[in-house]
């Protein structure tokens, strides 16, 4: 047993010390790196923003929906919510820059994260969608927002 003045006793602090400061700069990488991952699964809906009403019937076709006739209150709501997804997207951006000046929107933003994907499991499933896109669309959102919740209790946001 070591006592408290011993070189062992010392080096033993040390290297706990080291490896609570990795394990911290590890834990803030992963915190970033869920946060870009749900940058970027809200930012892409910046698409819907600029595509033409045909190309976006083609590319929702392609995530499983049936053709789409084109009317303008439907177009004016694909704007609308593809332009609020990416600004929420904008903002996991921002997060994901400067996590350690906006820590306290961090755990608000994985809850976020959560409800969106309940949302999305509880009526997907109540429409019986199939797998693709819904299977995905849930699991980035619980897989997002429980990384950013477990990585945002990093001691080293704080500092």
């Amino acid at each position: 047993m070591a006592r408290a003045g011993s070189r062992r006793f010392r080096g033993v602090c040390y290297f706990d010390f080291l490896a609570g400061l990795t394990k911290n700069f590890m834990q803030l990488r992963l915190l970033r790196l869920f946060l870009g991952f749900s940058a970027f699964a809200w930012g892409v809906s910046a698409v819907g923003v600029f595509v033409t009403w045909p190309e976006a019937d083609k590319l929702l076709e392609g995530l499983g929906a049936k053709p789409i006739a084109y009317d303008p209150m439907l177009d004016y709501w694909l704007r609308m919510a593809a332009g609020a997804f990416a600004l929420v997207g904008g903002w996991y951006l921002v997060l994901t820059i400067w996590p350690r000046k906006f820590r306290a929107a961090i755990p608000w933003f994985g809850a976020l994260m959560l409800v969106e994907g309940l949302i999305l499991l509880v009526h997907g499933a109540r429409l019986s969608l199939p797998p693709f896109p819904f299977y995905g669309d849930v699991s980035a959102c619980f897989v997002g927002g429980g990384g950013i919740l477990v990585c945002s209790r990093n001691k080293q946001l704080d500092s």
